[in-house]
């Protein structure tokens, strides 16, 4: 069963592999995108009604269990990045760094709750999947070219993947250093490898908006597998990426 749909500015697919009958199968991807479009309309910056749109206009806002969570994990990414990875680098609150892929993790985590141990979620590049494909392999992801929109820069493969990527390809140098207020420049593309997508999604964007300085930073991290490109096209990987054969 796989179904598209989009959702938080993006192209999300829900693909759901050997898992009993195909209304229960299309019930937990309705589960999925539920999940994916409750997070939009709470943590979207471009909708007014959002909340965190209406913490950012100076409403009176009980914050939701949600937005403590959120809030809470960028807190601790911005010590573990060393102020990198900053929501407010802005001046306003934007997680959108950290949300996405948190997304997509919380929706994975609940359809393997569920039973659905093959499947894969992917919205917009950030991906979580667990289990086989419908070909009985580990699944392949690979990761887009940050020059050449219809290629890949490789693939990566295994059963349980978390692939988040980003990149200034689509739009422009629009990640910042929070420490000068300037677009990051240096990295054309970071992608993080690991099993907590919104840990590995905001780990790349700290790494893009440490420049040049984020290879040798990505290096540090335990349990996670990274690959970049640099804005002058030169491709460099950690040795532990899952490449596929």
């Amino acid at each position: 069963m796989r179904r598209v749909e989009t959702v938080m500015g993006t192209t999300a697919t829900v693909e759901i592999v050997d898992f009993g009958p195909p209304d229960r199968a299309a019930e937990l991807a309705d589960e999925a995108f539920a999940i994916l479009h409750e997070v939009d309309a709470r943590f979207s910056t471009y909708r007014a009604d959002s909340e965190v749109s209406r913490v950012n206009a100076g409403e009176p806002v009980d914050p939701s269990p949600s937005l403590r969570e959120v809030l809470a994990r960028c807190t601790a990414l911005w010590r573990q990045t060393n102020g990198y990875f900053d929501a407010y680098a802005t001046g306003r609150l934007d997680p959108s760094g950290f949300v996405k892929g948190w997304a997509v993790q919380v929706a994975s985590d609940r359809l393997l709750a569920a039973g659905a141990v093959n499947h894969c979620v992917d919205a917009g590049g950030d991906v979580r999947v667990r289990g086989h494909s419908s070909h009985g392999r580990p699944w392949r992801v690979g990761i887009r070219h940050p020059f050449e929109r219809n290629a890949v820069c490789c693939v990566v493969a295994g059963t349980d993947l978390a692939v988040a990527t980003s990149g200034v390809y689509e739009r422009g140098h629009h990640v910042l250093d929070p420490f000068t207020g300037a677009p990051a420049r240096g990295l054309r593309s970071v992608t993080v490898v690991g099993t907590d997508l919104g840990e590995a999604d905001a780990l790349a964007t700290a790494a893009l908006a440490m420049g040049e300085a984020g290879i040798a930073w990505l290096s540090t991290l335990e349990g996670y597998a990274s690959a970049v490109v640099t804005d002058d096209g030169r491709f460099l990987c950690s040795q532990n990426l899952p490449l596929a054969e």
